[in-house]
């Protein structure tokens, strides 16, 4: 796996089969101050465009640090791990005067990486804020693809001026562009790729509402740094706290949880029970902790990086700094 130090972004996660589990643009910009399309950016303090700071706010294109120091977590057992710390910064507080402290944790075990993200007021005035972990996942085939977990939940269409509908689809399925915020959706979801017989589970805590993204043909014309037939091979599904902005008091902290895993699935009837995912994915998680740990490999043969301070994460052991 690799992270970036600038953006905190995870931008790789390869399997044991050293397939890559996350999308990644083929115009993908690797210049700051540009946002990075694809892999797990980080939206904060802002999503999207509500509110009056650049898109997706500024923790997405900025130089995060190494958190030698971080606030106590529970135990990682037996997990690779690395801490990373945003603060803010006085090109920041000219657009978004709060004083706070962005906390990522990346943790990497057997077909699983979790990312716990944590904002603390440093301010001595409250202060609100929206968030985001954006999750680029790499499909085959995004019209053999279904999201499931959301059925009968409401949900802000960002393609009809943010109307509330009521989801009334079994699952969610792609033949055209979809932009919807789902609103207090339950802690797992499935995203069940036919044709690769692979299911993504996401679980996650504090961050109630989920992104759902496809731009589709017409609106991939429009984004500078997608790929024209990008959008067929990508999907975003993001855990959010959108609907109701968090709110901390001088000193107060928040704390989120994602956790994104792969199980392998099959589709024979049309509709797969999530809850039969869930329970695949905890037999073959005891599994994978049983066998013997194997290093995962970077992605990047060919790619050019320039100028990004890069971490790497492998199984079962400690992190590797790379400064470029």
């Amino acid at each position: 796996m690799m992270v970036l130090l600038y953006g905190g972004q995870v931008v790789s996660w390869k399997n044991e089969r050293r397939e890559e589990l996350l999308f990644m643009s083929s115009k993908a910009i690797w210049k700051p101050p540009k946002a990075i399309r694809g892999g797990m950016p980080v939206c904060f303090p802002q999503f999207g465009n509500l509110g009056s700071l650049e898109q997706h706010g500024f923790a997405r294109n900025r130089l995060w640090s190494l958190d030698n120091d971080p606030s106590p977590l529970p135990p990682t057992n037996n997990q690779s791990s690395v801490d990373l710390i945003l603060k803010s910064a006085e090109e920041d507080l000219k657009t978004w005067p709060r004083s706070f402290e962005l906390r990522l944790r990346i943790s990497l075990s057997a077909g699983k990486l979790t990312l716990i993200p944590r904002v603390r007021n440093t301010d001595s005035k409250a202060f609100s804020f929206t968030f985001a972990l954006s999750n680029y996942l790499s499909v085959s085939d995004i019209s053999e693809v279904r999201v499931e977990g959301l059925e009968t939940l409401d949900y802000f269409d960002n393609l009809a001026r943010r109307e509330r509908f009521t989801e009334q689809a079994d699952a969610i399925t792609f033949d055209g562009e979809v932009n919807r915020v789902y609103l207090d959706t339950p802690t797992k979801i499935a995203m069940i790729d036919h044709e690769k017989k692979r299911t993504f589970v996401l679980r996650k805590d504090g961050m109630p509402d989920a992104v759902v993204w496809n731009p589709w043909d017409k609106k991939t014309k429009t984004v500078p740094d997608l790929g024209v037939e990008d959008y067929k091979t990508m999907l975003c599904v993001d855990s959010a706290a959108i609907e109701t902005p968090i709110v901390l008091k001088p000193f107060e902290e928040w704390k989120g949880r994602q956790e994104l895993s792969t199980v392998s699935s099959s589709y024979c009837s049309g509709q797969l029970d999530p809850r039969k995912v869930f329970l695949e994915q905890d037999r073959i998680s005891c599994m994978n902790h049983k066998q013997k740990q194997e290093e995962y490999e970077l992605i990047s043969e060919g790619r050019d990086i320039p100028n990004f301070s890069l971490v790497s994460l492998s199984k079962g052991s400690s992190p590797r700094y790379m400064f470029t």
